[in-house]
């Protein structure tokens, strides 16, 4: 089995009129205002998955600005799961801000079976993971529910990218030490967060933290499966594509190409995913 634990989609609603969705959301103007960057629906995603032999795929939502289109674009996520439920598997945005309706929303995508929510954007989404008033709340429905928490990462150092914001480590960490009962997907290897693991005290932190890979390809050499998987293990390794950004092949070919063992491949590949989606 091959589990994909990071992709999008959109509807086909917001396929078509991308440019009112520009103009309705920042973060989704800065990531989809390039008319090269690809909205694809659950079908594509689910032609793709055919095509490069994945099993299972996470939908993961982005950091929409505004409740509504929180509920909008999770209904059609709500949808997806319904329609194949042997395939795709949902995250739900939300925006914390909103407080009390998002918990409600939380509690509504649970019933609907998302696995948890994400991918969480604190930089354009103008929260603070740190902020006593909002993060509690938020806290407590996903440890009620059994969700876990997807937030996107970045490299404090490095080339710019579009999207790529400034959720470093030194920012996640505070929350991951406040929160270590609270199951935490960090994308994008974490923004380098793995590498802290050298330190004792980092490493006893992130017993219940994992990194995906989405867009690794883009960020890192491929050693940085087997340096991650020594210092954290290859257990704590999700892999993940961030389609449609990169097709969910050239992500696959690179773990199966590591210097890892397959045992560690398998783990990265599905059973991490398979473990902590109670699949």
């Amino acid at each position: 089995m091959i589990i994909d634990f990071h992709t999008h989609v959109f509807s086909p609603r917001v396929k078509q009129n991308r440019r009112q969705y520009i103009e309705k959301d920042p973060c989704f103007a800065m990531l989809y205002s390039d008319k090269k960057a690809r909205l694809t629906t659950a079908d594509e995603l689910i032609d793709s998955m055919d095509k490069d032999g994945i099993d299972i795929s996470v939908m993961v939502n982005t950091g929409w600005t505004t409740h509504e289109l929180c509920v909008e674009t999770n209904d059609y996520i709500l949808e997806s799961i319904a329609r194949f439920p042997r395939r795709l598997i949902g995250f739900c945005a939300v925006q914390p801000q909103s407080c009390e309706a998002a918990v409600a929303e939380i509690e509504r995508c649970s019933k609907g079976g998302v696995k948890g929510i994400g991918e969480l954007r604190p930089d354009t989404q103008l929260f603070d993971f740190g902020d006593e008033e909002i993060m509690p709340p938020i806290v407590e429905v996903l440890q009620k529910n059994r969700l876990i928490l997807l937030t996107h990462t970045s490299e404090p150092v490095g080339h710019d990218y579009s999207g790529k914001g400034v959720i470093t480590p030194d920012r996640l960490y505070p929350f991951i030490t406040r929160y270590p009962d609270v199951t935490i997907v960090c994308a994008h290897w974490g923004g380098g967060l793995p590498f802290y693991a050298l330190m004792p005290e980092v490493k006893e932190a992130l017993k219940n933290v994992y990194f995906d890979t989405a867009a690794s390809p883009f960020l890192y050499q491929p050693q940085v499966y087997q340096q991650v998987s020594q210092l954290v293990g290859a257990e704590r390794i999700l892999f993940g594509s961030d389609y449609p950004l990169l097709a969910q092949s050239r992500v696959l070919q690179e773990i199966r190409a590591a210097d890892l063992t397959g045992e560690a491949k398998d783990l990265i590949l599905a059973g991490n995913a398979r473990r902590l989606l109670d699949l």
